[in-house]
């Protein structure tokens, strides 16, 4: 692969620099108009001075589910959990969820708007079995790993309620995927010991992570919390735990709380949030304090759950601050940073960032500096996944 030199950028809205790009990895940053070449051809992008983040990193994705590049569809089914399960069960099929080309159409959304690595939830039920794992990994192919596509096989449907599910989750992280979910083992499959029995047998036996959708609110939600810790803790999966969007943390009082979070943080418990607005903030001080990871992510994109969502997560990023009152630079920049840097954990990732050693995964905003950034939503005016250019001025390259 050619070198690339990403000239005058702002790394994070400091000092401008030359970015240096060698097979794919960033080799080096030095100050802007030092850098020269050492493998040729040597291919030098002048980055104007804007400013430069990493790519953006969707920790909790369904790109498997979208209508997104299709003919609009109108909402319907009815406005419940279970009822959009139902719902979406009766009329994916006449969509071509999940397929292929449904996915490619997401991802390439992902990539304009500078996301360049994503954790996704992908279904796995009676119905399709493991054609969504497949429709995603050949969609990731399709683009040549521009977007690295991280997969959670993800029971929508429930676990227990549905028996054959959890051997489908087992064939699904015994054929690669990174992780297995599960959804309100309480509300859903009315038998919380149950599902996470099963769940956490897999996730041993198997050596992959879990990422469990969970609604509940209050002190249901809060119970379920325990048995998430408790099994984690005995299975010595510490790390390796994920709970998505988990709205009971943020309704929780004060002393209650912090209990749980000095909990969560032994028991290395991760959160993924999207950040809706009618949710209770979650305690994200205290959250941080006790370096609980944090991450955002997009849901679903114009799926048969919901009509909303473009693939941006700046947006989200955006709605994080909002919705949890974030003011000064330094918290605004924080928000940018779950999206970001912070991330690099929800897709295994060593590190993510402009940084030696890093993949060369770069986005550059007409920004003056971070919270600018976050708070104008500007459109990206280079993405660079992987050391290559895959879009300029909002429009995809590749």
């Amino acid at each position: 692969m050619a070198e690339v030199i990403l000239a005058n950028v702002r790394p994070w809205g400091g000092e401008a620099r030359d970015v240096v790009v060698r097979d794919g990895v960033i080799a080096e940053v030095v100050p802007a108009g030092t850098a020269s070449g050492q493998q040729a051809p040597v291919t030098r992008i002048d980055g104007g001075g804007r400013l430069a983040l990493p790519g953006f990193v969707n920790a909790h994705a369904h790109v498997d589910k979208s209508w997104w590049g299709q003919d609009w569809v109108s909402y319907g089914g009815e406005p419940t959990t279970q009822g959009r399960i139902a719902h979406e069960r009766a009329e994916r099929d006449k969509y071509g969820i999940p397929g292929v080309d449904g996915v490619v159409a997401v991802l390439r959304e992902f990539l304009r708007h500078g996301t360049t690595a994503t954790r996704s939830h992908v279904d796995v039920d009676l119905g399709v079995g493991l054609t969504g794992i497949e429709a995603v990994t050949e969609a990731a192919a399709v683009l040549g790993g521009a977007v690295e596509v991280e997969v959670v096989a993800f029971p929508q449907d429930g676990v227990q309620r549905r028996p054959g599910v959890l051997d489908l989750l087992d064939q699904a992280a015994a054929a690669g995927a990174a992780s297995i979910g599960g959804l309100d083992p309480a509300s859903i499959d009315r038998d919380p010991v149950a599902q996470l029995d099963g769940l956490f047998r897999i996730a041993e036996r198997r050596g992959v992570g879990l990422d469990i959708h969970l609604h509940d609110g209050g002190e249901l939600g809060a119970f379920q919390y325990e048995l998430i810790i408790d099994r984690t803790q005995r299975t010595g999966l510490q790390g390796r735990v994920t709970v998505s969007h988990g709205f009971a943390l943020g309704e929780l009082p004060a002393g209650r709380q912090s209990e749980l979070l000095d909990r969560l943080a032994e028991a290395g418990i991760a959160w993924a949030t999207v950040a809706p607005v009618r949710s209770a903030p979650l305690p994200w001080r205290g959250m941080a304090e006790r370096d609980i990871p944090i991450g955002l992510g997009t849901d679903g994109i114009r799926d048969l759950w919901s009509p909303f969502g473009d693939g941006d997560l700046l947006r989200i990023a955006l709605g994080f601050a909002r919705l949890h009152g974030l003011r000064t630079d330094e918290d605004l920049t924080y928000a940018v940073e779950l999206a970001t840097s912070r991330a690099a954990r929800f897709v295994h990732r060593a590190r993510h960032g402009i940084e030696p050693g890093a993949r060369a995964d770069v986005v550059l905003l007409d920004a003056q500096n971070v919270p600018d950034a976050l708070v104008r939503v500007p459109r990206r005016a280079l993405v660079m996944a992987g050391g290559e250019v895959v879009a300029r001025d909002g429009e995809l390259t590749l």
